[in-house]
């Protein structure tokens, strides 16, 4: 699999951290706002979206189906397209779990950030192979601004 240029804004970045801070010792999760052409993907905006997950919210995320499509509407009506999810990783690193492969959906970017003891340890971003089998993570750049 050809691996995508990724492009982030700083603004973007900021807010998937402020939330991941504000969600911890939960996992916090958003989506990624941008827009992609050819192999580059630009990710210009990041929402919070309220964590579903029921039980075990200090290691797991779920974001509905009705929220990726408010998310997609919240995208086009911004001028964006939804191009990714973060989430984080409470006290632990920011590497894919089994839980993130099998909820994961190929065509997005992933930022995971590793929240330790309240302060930001790492941020790492992945996409998943086509055949949904493996993350492989993509070393992005800084957006340079319009």
């Amino acid at each position: 699999m050809a691996q995508r240029e990724l492009l982030l804004s700083d603004s973007a970045v900021a807010a998937a951290d402020e939330s991941a801070l504000s969600a911890y010792p939960e996992e916090c999760c958003g989506f990624l706002g941008g827009s992609e052409t050819g192999g580059t993907v630009k990710v210009e905006v990041a929402w919070p979206v309220e964590n579903r997950q029921q039980e075990g919210r200090t290691h797991h995320y779920y974001i509905t189906p009705e929220q990726y499509m408010e998310g997609e509407d919240l995208a086009e009506r911004s001028g964006y397209k939804l191009v990714g999810i973060y989430h984080s990783h409470p006290d632990h690193p920011a590497i894919p779990s089994q839980f993130d492969l099998e909820g994961a959906l190929p065509g997005f970017v992933y930022q995971i950030l590793s929240i330790r003891q309240g302060a930001t340890a790492e941020q790492r971003w992945w996409e998943l192979s086509p055949d949904r089998s493996i993350f492989s993570e993509i070393v992005p750049s800084a957006l340079t601004p319009k």
